[in-house]
């Protein structure tokens, strides 16, 4: 199935008549979870990344499951999403400020810009006029790119949604925030292939700390990596650990293995200021892919109107 870029006309200016503070609304509820918790801003931008990929930004990834029907954030690759509340939290507000305005699918791409800006990162405008839609499959996440697939798979799953090389790598520097489990990564630390027990692209110290904090079998189910040395901090600190073999999943070192992403991993790594031009760039591509025109503005993002 390929979703390309939206012909949706999306727009800066949005709400500025219909609901002139919902972004605030917004910022101030998203900059209050991420003092509460700061493992708010890493699941925001990830629950960007999966609801864009699948169906498009339309918010399919806040559907819950129905007994007639297991949604999105029920399938494998979204068990490990968190942070629905926040999302829900400025639904409530934005529905007392300006009632059945603002759509769930551009809340959620506005907090994950916020999130980005709040942790260092570059700032953007976001385009608005996303509507929301009614159709979640669980089945669906499979087409979500997996942490073990190579350069060739991750450029096909992109281009499928109109991104391109550089928005792919990019985009991958998102894991500049946040957190793996053991299991998106233990099968480059043991019998990884005939030939070697550790992935060979591996920094073996690096390998050496991951064996310790993953051992076989695991026992600890909250066991795992931060994905940068900086993970709370967006800067290019992740594309500088690629060039140190010290990317944690198979599908972050790879960038740094193949000619065709190699070159924008170097270049990321030595320009945080080029990185940041270019995350925000293929963040707005990201924001326009599958939109929907004829969709719904939800009253509770996690149920159909």
């Amino acid at each position: 199935m390929t979703v390309l870029r939206s012909q949706a006309a999306l727009d800066v200016h949005y709400y500025d008549r219909t609901c002139p503070e919902a972004e605030k609304i917004i910022r101030y509820t998203v900059l209050n979870a991420s003092m509460h918790d700061a493992k708010v801003p890493a699941r925001i931008l990830r629950m960007f990344f999966h609801d864009c990929f699948i169906r498009g930004c339309d918010a399919s990834v806040l559907l819950d499951s129905t007994p007639q029907n297991q949604a999105e954030k029920d399938g494998p690759p979204n068990i490990s999403l968190r942070a629905f509340y926040v999302i829900d939290d400025a639904k409530t507000k934005l529905e007392s400020a300006c009632p059945k305005t603002v759509s769930c699918a551009d809340i959620v791409a506005i907090a994950a810009r916020d999130v980005v800006a709040m942790s260092g990162g570059p700032f953007w405008n976001v385009l608005k006029g996303r509507k929301d839609g009614r159709i979640s499959k669980a089945s669906e996440t499979i087409n979500l790119p997996a942490p073990t697939f190579n350069v060739s798979t991750l450029i096909q799953s992109f281009t499928k949604r109109g991104l391109g090389i550089k928005d792919l790598v990019a985009l991958s520097g998102g894991h500049t925030l946040g957190f793996s489990h053991c299991s998106s990564f233990q099968a480059r630390l043991h019998n990884f292939s005939s030939v070697h027990d550790i992935d060979p692209t591996m920094n073996p110290e690096f390998a050496e700390t991951l064996k310790k904090k993953c051992p076989k079998p695991n026992k600890n189910g909250n066991a795992g990596q931060f994905l940068d040395s900086t993970a709370s901090t967006f800067d290019n600190n992740y594309y500088k650990q690629l060039l140190a073999g010290k990317g944690v999943f198979g599908s972050d070192q790879v960038l740094y293995g193949d000619y065709r992403t190699k070159w924008i991993v170097e270049s990321f790594a030595n320009d945080q200021s080029l990185f940041f031009k270019e995350f925000a760039t293929s963040m707005v591509k990201l924001g326009n892919v599958g939109v929907m025109e004829n969709g719904e503005v939800r009253l509770n993002c996690r149920v159909v109107n």
